[in-house]
This record gives structure tokens, sequence and C-alpha cells, in this order.
């Protein structure tokens, strides 16, 4: 016997005409199918579905999600028995979407993708991941592929912290979508980065309050002012603030170009070595940089930090192994992924509206290769 039908209510009515075919097993109701019918964002039918603890939305929307899900033969086993909004449910709904241009090769994504899953577990939601590769054919495939899942929600990452051009297809989403280490210039969606600026001026002054003012470091890429290397711009600019802070006078000639490779920081820090006016801190600016640094000043009898301190970026796991450990500063991705989640529960702005960048601290984490310059030695020692 079938049921009947409430005229009364229009979007039941379509949901219930729109309920798949038992002939076609293949055939899913997803929570876009579920948001189109109860006249609320994909994220709101998410949350209802979830049951996610700290949102605030009437008992008429959760009753019309509800209503509709049924209306469509979203059935899962306990779904029948619910009376109230639903608080649990198995199979991929309640999924977090998560794209990243590169994983394989990069610790920086796992640790955001792990911080995106605690707080994603934390509502009973899952995170699905792809590896995009920033192709152009490829990309949109893979988001489409995530979308088809029912994720309520797309994070979506990219290894080098800069600002894109976000493509067509994330605007068109009709899901929250977050940018994790981007952003856009309109604005457009949330989006979270590190403070790079704030990390390279608490490096340096670190560096300062321990007496060290002939401080060099050792960079990035040599194409500086290419847009998707942010992070070695920005690192050198706090390093220039801290210096100018301090009213320490810029010295070109201790800034040495890298390409954040171990063996850059090896031929960096023999050039530095050779200077008449040597420095007596080096600050490297990420900790693989400061690997091949401390090579070259074994190489040459010098002791870390006794005779030359140095300091790292980004608190690789390697760093902790050192000798001695390395200081570093942490790359908030954990809070990173975390942070993004969160903003799935803030209310978004009328229309498309207008996000501020969020950025977030990178914490100095001091171990044992900075010490205070010994007496006398403000400056380095003349090369022989």
């Amino acid at each position: 016997m079938s049921e009947p039908t409430d005229l009364r209510d229009p979007a039941l009515e379509a949901s219930r005409r729109r309920k798949p075919s038992a002939k076609n097993p293949k055939s899913r109701v997803t929570m876009t199918d579920i948001a189109r019918a109860a006249g609320c964002s994909q994220a709101t039918v998410s949350f209802v579905l979830n049951n996610t603890p700290g949102i605030r939305l009437s008992q008429q929307t959760r009753k019309r999600v509800v209503e509709a899900a049924r209306g469509l033969g979203y059935a899962p086993p306990a779904f029948s028995a619910l009376r109230s909004p639903i608080a649990s449910f198995e199979g991929l709904d309640g999924v977090i979407g998560f794209a990243v241009d590169q994983l394989a090769t990069s610790p920086e994504a796992v640790v955001a993708i792990e911080g995106a899953r605690q707080a994603s577990w934390n509502a009973g939601n899952v995170v699905l991941v792809a590896q995009t590769l920033g192709d152009s054919v490829m990309e949109p495939r893979a988001i489409a592929a995530l979308t088809k899942r029912g994720i309520s929600a797309l994070i979506y990452m990219t290894i080098f912290t800069r600002e894109i051009a976000a493509p067509d297809y994330l605007y068109d989403l009709d899901i929250p979508v977050i940018l994790l280490n981007c952003y856009t210039a309109d604005y457009a969606f949330p989006a979270v980065v590190p403070s790079e600026i704030a990390g390279g001026q608490s490096s340096t002054r670190h560096l300062i309050s321990h007496g060290h003012r002939r401080i060099a470091t050792i960079t990035g890429e040599p194409w500086m002012q290419a847009p998707w290397m942010q992070a070695a711009q920005d690192r050198l600019k706090g390093y220039r603030r801290a210096l100018a802070t301090a009213d320490i006078p810029f010295d070109a000639e201790l800034v040495v170009e890298g390409d954040w490779s171990a063996s850059a920081g090896y031929a960096a820090t023999v050039k530095l070595l050779a200077l008449k006016d040597r420095p007596t801190a080096i600050f490297c600016q990420n900790d693989r940089t400061a690997i091949g640094c401390y090579e070259a000043l074994k190489e040459a009898s010098l002791h870390i930090p006794g005779d030359i301190s140095v300091i790292g970026y980004d608190d690789e796991e390697i760093a902790r192994h050192l000798f001695p450990p390395l200081t570093t500063s942490i790359l908030p991705h954990m809070a990173m992924g975390q942070w993004a989640i969160e903003q799935l529960e803030v209310p978004a702005p009328p229309g498309r509206g207008r996000y501020p960048i969020t950025k977030l601290e990178c914490p100095l984490v001091e171990r044992e290769s900075v010490s205070a310059v010994a007496p006398g030695r403000t400056h380095g020692l003349t090369a022989s």
C-alpha cells in the first residue's frame, strides 16, 4: 500500500516523486538531493543527519530535512526508528572531502589531513581524500568524484602557501568550500594560512635575544618572486623586520638563496663561512636546509652552538634527532586542518560574502642549537 501524498508540502511531494526506483540498485540518494528537496544547504543536511553538536538549527528545519530524507528513500538501518534528528548512520554520508595538490611527497598534507580527521570524527564524520597534482584535467574529475559521494563540504589545499585563482568549479559547488594553505584575491572562501612573516620575525628575534647581531639567513628558491613561493618571501620579510626592530642594519651579503634542500644548505653555509666577517648565527628557512648547514659547519670544525648558532623552520621529525637537536618553528598544519572543520559550524555571510584570511601562529620550539654569543664575539671570526 503506497503512502498518501501530502499536497500541502510541495518540497516533500517533489522529494517523493524523485525517490529512486528499487529496480535500479545503483541509484543512491545524496545529501545534495536531500538539500534540494528540503530547501536548505548541503551543510545543513550534514549537520542534521550527523546530529552535529554546537549547531543551532530550528526544529522546523531539522524536521524538514528528516522528512525530505525519508521521502527520498534515504534509509540507513537505524533511520526508520528515528523520530527526531538522525543520531548516527552508515555508509559514505557525512563525509568531508579533502582535495590536495600533493600528498605522496608532502608530510605537511598528511598532518593537515590528520587535523581535519580528528575534528571530523568528533561529529561522526569521516574525511575522504583525493590527490589532484593541480592537473587541469584530472583535478575537476577528482573533485567531481568526491561530490558524487555526497560530501557535505570540501577542503581545498595547496602544498605551497600562495594566492590561487580558484577554478570555476569551486565557485559552482553548492557545499561549503574551505581553502587551506591558500587564498583567493576576492576572499570568496574561508581561508587559513601559516603566519610566515611572524614566524620569520620570531626566529630572528630569538637569535637577537641571545646577543647575535651578525645573523645570516638561507632562503628558499632563487626565483623569489614566483607567486607559489610566498612562504620564502614572507619568512625573509620577517627576518628583515626583526633586524629593523632591533636597529641592526640589513646586510645583503648575509642573505644566500637556496632551494629548501640539504645540498643547498651545505653550499650556502660554505659561502657564508668564506666571508671576511662571517655570521655568528644562521637562520635556515627550513629544516632540510639546516641539515646541510650542520654538515658544512662540522666539516669546518665549528661547533654548534658554541661557534655558530643555527635555527631551522618547519619542525620536521629529523629536527629533534640532529646533534645538537635543532631549534625550529612548527608549521601549524595540524591546527589548520582542525580550523577548516570548525569553520563548517560558522554561519555563512549573506550572499557570496567576503571572508578574512586567517593566519595561524608558527610556534618556536627551543632546543639546543642556539646559545648566547661568546664575550667579544658579536661579529664572526675573520676567515683565514
